[in-house]
């Protein structure tokens, strides 16, 4: 794959970096300042509509779903331009992007891509992932949240856990069971719900980094309309896939928004002695390792999206873009908080690249495991994609309730 720009490239990366340079500005997070939550996704939703009314919104999303229908190409360009500047983009707005709108473009119906296309493009309707259980977390397939019919309604009573800024979200993307009598991976369906429905009860969860932007999510008793169905009953499993698939596909990506590049700056600007941490060979190693890898993460990722822009699955090969992606990530924030020594641990609050660093790492703990632990990512990678005997499995074709 050839990565330096085309004359067409060319001119759309000094179409989008023009456009930046006079929009983004007014957009940015301050940095070394902690937001307030409903601040800070007021202002990811108002970032989220100047991008939808210039056209720059869901690139690589089709024009019928109100998308560019751009390419590959324009979207990596973009999110490069895009980069160079501390914008809100948190998960209330990329769960919306990449998840819940190719699983209903993919499984819902005309009505459910009209309702729901348009208002999330446009920033005026956020999104959680309502996934993982206290018991079904790598093991997706065993959640035990039930939805029973009920009439034009379906009745939904579980619980979910690690559900990202749910407290702050307008609609969740929801996997229940829907027949315990059918082995587990057949017997789930796929839902939207709006967040506001009566039952539904949001628990922050403190973390170490002192954030509460995981939360726990209860559900009593609560009604979701069949017409919030996604996809056919049973079909739960296939939606969920399909979500996991552009969830791992745009885990990918530059640490901090600016990547190696970055840290080699950053490296450039830490006191060692007499000169900087970029002075020592052996940090230059380490950056000059980690910049390599960085490149074949981000070539391989784009040989993904280039697939899914074609109407291919990449199937179990988006787990290496995850998985690649997770373990560098920790591996630079560490890198990253090395060339700090002390100070990267006891920082000083002005200090707010420093703090960063120390978040991003923190954070990375946690991404080896939210979308795919390593070790279930590394199993389907070996199974699904190399071909190697797969485990054994004694849940196989066995009735959810008897086991």
């Amino acid at each position: 794959m050839d990565f330096t720009d085309s004359p067409e490239e060319a001119a759309f990366r000094t179409e989008a970096r023009n456009w930046l340079n006079a929009n983004a500005p007014a957009h940015e997070l301050p940095r070394g300042v902690t937001l307030d939550d409903a601040d800070e996704v007021a202002r990811g939703t108002a970032w989220q509509r100047r991008l939808a009314e210039a056209g720059y919104a869901g690139i690589l999303l089709p024009q019928a779903l109100g998308g560019r229908g751009g390419t590959i190409m324009e979207a990596v360009v973009f999110g490069e331009e895009e980069a160079r500047f501390n914008l809100p983009k948190g998960p209330y707005i990329i769960i919306g992007l990449s998840m819940a709108l190719p699983v209903i473009a993919k499984h819902g119906t005309p009505e459910q891509i009209e309702r729901f296309a348009a208002a999330t493009l446009l920033g005026d309707l956020t999104w959680c992932q309502l996934f993982s259980e206290p018991a079904a977390g790598s093991d997706l397939a065993a959640v035990r949240t039930r939805a029973v019919k009920d009439g034009d309604d379906w009745v939904v009573n579980g619980q979910k856990v690690w559900s990202s800024w749910a407290h702050l979200s307008d609609w969740g993307i929801l996997i229940a069971r829907t027949d315990p009598s059918l082995p587990k991976h057949k017997g789930l369906s796929f839902f939207v719900v709006d967040m506001k429905t009566p039952g539904i009860d949001v628990r922050p969860i403190r973390q170490i980094s002192g954030a509460s932007d995981f939360n726990e999510t209860f559900f009593t008793d609560v009604r979701i309309p069949d017409s919030c169905r996604i996809g056919a009953v049973g079909e739960g499993w296939a939606c969920a896939m399909t979500v996991l698939t552009g969830e791992r596909l745009n885990q990918g990506g530059s640490d901090n928004g600016e990547g190696i590049g970055g840290l080699i700056h950053y490296a450039a600007r830490t006191p060692r002695g007499r000169g900087t941490a970029l002075d020592s060979e052996a940090v230059r190693l380490s950056l000059a390792m980690a910049y390599a890898e960085e490149q074949a993460e981000r070539h391989f990722q784009s040989r993904m999206r280039t697939m899914v822009s074609r109407g291919e699955n990449p199937g179990a090969m988006a787990a290496v873009v995850k998985l690649a992606f997770a373990s560098r990530y920790q591996k630079t924030a560490g890198l990253a908080m090395e060339l700090r020594e002390m100070a990267g641990i006891a920082h000083r609050p002005e200090e707010a690249d420093t703090a960063r660093i120390w978040y991003d790492y923190i954070w990375s703990t946690a991404l080896r495991i939210a979308g795919g632990a390593d070790e279930v990512l590394r199993n389907q990678i070996s199974e699904r994609v190399l071909g190697m005997p797969g485990d054994i499995r004694a849940d196989k074709n066995v009735p959810f309730d008897q086991l």
